[in-house]
């Protein structure tokens, strides 16, 4: 038998350390050849480790969130023999005999568990105690048996959680609904049914994506001066246009608002080359960048991810459509790799329906603008009749706001760049012209 210390190993891109995401073995699991042993998070993507060996796992480094260097142990797999010459040496591997990696008693193996478990049972009745400290349902206030009311009208009462001796009945002395209708009326203020029940708290560590997204926003934050420019729009005729071409589209895919925004700011972007730039501020260098790498944030059940659209400013409609579909639904279901994760120049991020009125959306660091559009409403507006004078009618209005990095962009510059964005969008035309 031999030990075979497997190492993390170098997943290029000047990557040092990773995050351990989730454990896919553990101590005592028989493993192959190319099984998926663990998944690590770098600051590019996420990246399975699979096994150079096959063996029995003997030890593993650190737990989930537990961040690990490049060359540091990972695992420590027995293996049949001597290990295989085919395979890395990238640990102090120990041939045979005994070792201080010793397998653990299963006697003592056997009595942790025991305590696991009875800790996890008294942990489970301590939550249900807090949750309904006092589990026998609580008796009707004995001043009910001093009022006259059917049992309807009682148990109406308690699940309000009103005293019937509070009510004043209007005849007889009986309690009816009506006289229960009334103390609402004139007490609803007082809140009689509880909005709902306490519930545990629950602690969650921060891990992996969510780790990732709450370290950048923090040193974006803490690094850039952020200011914030919004500006309503007419969208009535670019959503005219888009119904047009979607409706001769043929077998191309369906155009959303995205595209047509996207085409709009690649042609600004050559007379605001400000605006799609990246700022190294350890080396105080600001680099305009001549193609638009565009950022595209894209919201995951793991959180939130910026597929890259290479050379946006390179694309129709058409193409773009399809390449943010592709990249939206690579970053969903995890299929992205790392090169469509990394390297924009400038971010859109849009919450669609749910956009609101304005946002002010975080810089993602180390570019220096970041655009926003926000939900589409109908409104009366006053349009010109043609004949001089003006005509009340309902158009498609959308806010459309930008974050900029006050020490590379100047707030004439954005609102200038805003403006020229809203007459292209206004004139839906112009996208289609060179």
């Amino acid at each position: 038998m031999a030990k075979f210390t497997f190492n993390m190993p170098d997943v290029g891109e000047g990557v040092a350390e990773a995050e351990i995401v989730e454990w896919q073995v553990k101590v005592g699991d028989t493993v192959s050849e190319d099984q998926h042993l663990v998944d690590v998070m770098t600051d590019k993507a996420t990246i399975d480790i699979e096994s150079p060996v096959d063996g029995k796992v003997l030890e593993i480094a650190g737990e989930v969130g537990d961040t690990i260097s490049v060359g540091a142990m990972l695992l420590v797999i027995e293996v049949e023999g001597e290990v295989p010459d085919d395979v890395e040496d990238n640990g102090d591997d120990e041939r045979g005999g005994e070792d201080e990696h010793t397998p653990p008693d299963p006697k003592s193996e056997e009595i942790e568990t025991r305590i696991e478990v009875e800790t996890s049972d008294a942990s489970d009745a301590d939550d249900a105690l807090a949750a309904d400290p006092d589990p026998t349902p609580a008796p009707e206030p004995a001043s009910h048996a001093k009022v006259l009311a059917t049992p309807a009208v009682r148990k109406r009462a308690r699940d309000l959680g009103i005293d019937l001796s509070e009510i004043k009945p209007a005849e007889d002395g009986r309690i009816r609904h009506g006289d229960l209708d009334q103390f609402l009326a004139y007490n609803a203020g007082g809140g009689f049914a509880p909005a709902g029940k306490a519930r545990a708290d629950e602690e969650k560590k921060v891990i992996g994506l969510r780790k990732r997204i709450a370290q950048n926003m923090a040193a974006s934050k803490r690094n850039i001066p952020h200011f914030s420019y919004v500006e309503e729009i007419d969208v009535t005729e670019m959503e005219r246009m888009r119904a047009d071409l979607n409706a001769n589209r043929g077998s191309k895919p369906k155009l959303t608002m995205l595209p047509m925004l996207i085409t709009a700011i690649c042609k600004l972007i050559p007379q605001y080359p400000m605006i799609n730039a990246r700022y190294d501020d350890e080396a105080g260098v600001v680099t305009r960048h001549g193609a638009v790498h565009l950022g595209m944030a894209t919201q995951t059940d793991n959180g939130l991810m910026v597929p890259v659209i290479r050379d946006a400013q390179s694309r129709n409609l058409w193409q773009l459509a399809t390449e943010i579909g592709r990249l939206a639904e690579a970053a969903r279901d995890g299929s992205a790799k790392s090169e469509e994760l990394s390297g924009s120049t400038l971010t859109v991020t849009s919450l669609g329906p749910l956009g609101g009125v304005a946002t002010t959306p975080v810089i993602n660091r180390p570019e220096v603008a970041i655009i926003g559009p926000n939900r589409i409403i109908e409104r009366p507006m006053y349009v010109d009749d043609g004949n001089g004078g003006e005509r009340i009618e309902k158009r498609k209005l959308m806010n459309i706001s930008i974050s900029c990095d006050h020490r590379v962009v100047d707030g004439y510059d954005a609102a200038s760049f805003i403006q020229e964005l809203k007459k292209l969008v206004e004139t839906p035309v112009l996208l289609l012209t060179e």
